[in-house]
Parts: C-alpha cells; sequence; structure tokens
C-alpha cells in the first residue's frame, strides 16, 4: 500500500500542445474510467520550460495546467540523451528542433555533432518524467527510461521526434520502424506510465 494520493475524478488534462506525444499518452489511457482532455484543446498557454531536469520541467508544466484548468493535469517532459554528446540533446530535445519543430533537422544536428566529435559511443537513451498535479497542490512525479543507440540513416514512417534514428536495446528495428503499439509496449514513456499507474491509479486499470 502507497501513501499517494488516488486518482478519482471524471477528467485529467495532458499538458501538452505536441500531438504526437497526445496521441502517445492517450493510447496508455485508453480503457480508463475517466475523460482525456489536452491544454491545447482547452487554450491554455504553453510555459516556458526553465528547469534544468525533466522532472522539473514536468511538474512546471503539470502545475500551470492544474492551475489555469483547475483539474487534475498531467505533464510529460521527455528527451533524447545521447552519452557521447555529453547527455545533449536531454532537456533540449524539442528544442534543438525549434522554432519550427523539424525534427528531422534535429536528427542531422545529432549525426553532425557525433561525426564531429568523432565518437565511437553511439550509445543513448530516452527519459520521460511524468507528473500529475492536483490544483489544491497535491503531486506525483515519476521517471522512465529506455536505453539504446543511435543509427543513421533515419528509418521508419512512425513515432515522431527522434525516434527514427533511435534504436532499442535488444531490438533491430528503431522505434520509427515499430508499429506503435509494439513502441507503446516497452518504451520510455510506458516505463514512467507503469510507475503512475501503480502509485495513482490502481483501481483503475484498463479492462
Amino acid at each position: 500500500m502507497n501513501n499517494y494520493r488516488q486518482f478519482t475524478e471524471d477528467q485529467l488534462v495532458i499538458a501538452t500542445h505536441n500531438n504526437g506525444k497526445l496521441r502517445e499518452i492517450q493510447a496508455l489511457f485508453d480503457g480508463f474510467g475517466f475523460r482525456v482532455t489536452s491544454a491545447g484543446s482547452l487554450g491554455l498557454a504553453e510555459p516556458e520550460e526553465t528547469e534544468t531536469s525533466f522532472r522539473g520541467n514536468a511538474l512546471l508544466k503539470a502545475r500551470a495546467a492544474a492551475g489555469a484548468a483547475n483539474l487534475p493535469a498531467l505533464a510529460d517532459d521527455s528527451g533524447l540523451v545521447v552519452a557521447a554528446l555529453d547527455g545533449a540533446p536531454g532537456i533540449y530535445s524539442a528544442r534543438w528542433a525549434a522554432p519550427d519543430g523539424d525534427f528531422a533537422k534535429a536528427m542531422q544536428r545529432v549525426r553532425d555533432e557525433l561525426t564531429e566529435t568523432k565518437a565511437n559511443d553511439m550509445s543513448a537513451y530516452f527519459v520521460c518524467a511524468l507528473a500529475l498535479v492536483w490544483p489544491d497542490g497535491d503531486e506525483v512525479c515519476v521517471e522512465g527510461r529506455v536505453t539504446g543507440q543511435i543509427i543513421w540513416p533515419p528509418r521508419g514512417k512512425f513515432g515522431f521526434g527522434y525516434d527514427a534514428i533511435f534504436q532499442p536495446a535488444g531490438h533491430i528495428q528503431s522505434f520509427g520502424e515499430m508499429d506503435p503499439a509494439a513502441k507503446h509496449a516497452m518504451s520510455h514513456r510506458a516505463d514512467a506510465f507503469a510507475q503512475l499507474i501503480a502509485q495513482v491509479f490502481p483501481s483503475q486499470h484498463a479492462s
């Protein structure tokens, strides 16, 4: 038995304007007994991500959405951590694709910087911090990850972000080549989600 607050509300706001991320999180909640909406659909502003960790930025976004919507809010902060690049792009993963959100450019930048450093170590991992915040201030934050390596050229048409250049350990396909259901079952987001479910949603497992 844990001491975390249990989720009993009938609506949850996902604090994101990223449609790819929203689809993945909605899929993870498929079959649960509450309605899932997004910050984007509610017209909520996106706060500036000023923290220095995935956990810090996830909490920042969830707190902002919960306060603005007066509803429980779940935020995800995730990114790619490349060992040979001293952890980059890390918490700046989305910003490497800014201002136009072009992840083809972001993936090329990963490739270019690895080439520039003459790196032999292609190891990398994805991190996902999930923060659930209630309007009254209660909050829970968990962190998941999946290890693998950088591949080039990009492969696959599924997923989003850096999925096409990340091959998870023990697999021959990139995240971009995997059927979305297969990726959802073993991704960093699935790892964090499983932890969150065990702590906060144990009575609301999908039927």
